[in-house]
């Protein structure tokens, strides 16, 4: 119970000196991605804190359900192949319909359950807090952080955006918890993720999440719910798709010279 309320504390402190510099800020979209949403223990997949509370907090994750003995791999039911040959370079606006379907049915920013053939080997995630190299880590980390019997990343468009060159714009819904602590529930928010393209490669080589509400309202809510819609704003409503994404039947020879789309269907065996 100490070590719980010892968390609450330091997330509300946190949470206390974001809403000050939040005062500074003139977006309706944030980038300053939630403390909590970063917080790893020492088997973590995190190259860098860039911020002593990070590296505190991330003392308070969950260790496996299993106990310290437990060494059965979390992403084993995925059968994920990271050894994977990368597909070939596809025009922009096909690979976010490949995506647009990908991350419909698997989810990734929440399972892990990546597909790493879109992925170059060079890939980054990185945020004021976190920098995180390598797309299984990226897998591993988001695997462990969310609770995986109720964490939804419900998929509402994916675009090209047509204002930042070679890059992908994923619109879509976070809810559920994380394994932090006791276990924190998290209130329904709209994130932005934009995934960069590697122009010669057709690889994905950055992503860089972004929130429609400032970190210090994801934190108040997550530690005292009563608070949603009264001092921090409403959850986000869900949604319904009408267009459920189908993939895009693509005849480009892929790395390893068959058929491209044969290629990504192996994927779903």
């Amino acid at each position: 119970m100490y070590r719980l309320n010892l968390l609450k504390l330091s997330l509300l402190l946190s949470a206390v000196r974001v809403h000050v510099e939040c005062f500074t800020v003139h977006s309706s979209r944030t980038s300053n991605i939630p403390v909590v949403l970063h917080a790893m223990n020492d088997d973590s997949p995190v190259e860098e804190y860039k911020n002593a509370a990070t590296s505190v907090l991330s003392n308070f994750m969950q260790k496996n359900e299993g106990g310290e003995g437990n060494n059965e791999d979390p992403l084993a039911k995925f059968e994920i192949n990271f050894d994977a040959e990368k597909f070939s370079k596809v025009p922009l606006d096909t690979l976010a319909q490949i995506l647009d379907y990908e991350l419909y049915n698997k989810e990734w920013f929440v399972t892990g359950n990546v597909n790493p053939i879109y992925f170059s080997e060079d890939f980054e995630f990185q945020d004021p807090d976190v920098k995180l190299i390598g797309i299984e880590n990226y897998a591993r980390g988001v695997n462990k952080l969310f609770d995986q019997e109720t964490s939804r990343a419900q998929i509402k468009s994916v675009v090209v955006n047509e204002y930042k060159e070679n890059t992908i714009t994923v619109t879509w819904r976070l809810s559920g918890g994380v394994k932090i602590g006791g276990g924190l529930t998290i209130k329904p928010y709209i994130c932005y993720t934009d995934l960069k393209v590697d122009e010669d490669s057709g690889l994905i080589f950055f992503q860089e999440d972004e929130f429609d509400i400032p970190q210090w309202d994801i934190l108040l809510s997550a530690l005292f719910p009563f608070l949603i819609g009264k001092v921090t704003k409403p959850a986000a409503p869900e949604f319904e798709r009408d267009d459920i994404p189908v993939m895009p039947t693509v005849k480009s020879a892929s790395a390893t010279g068959g058929n491209f789309f044969d290629s990504i269907m192996t994927m779903f065996n």
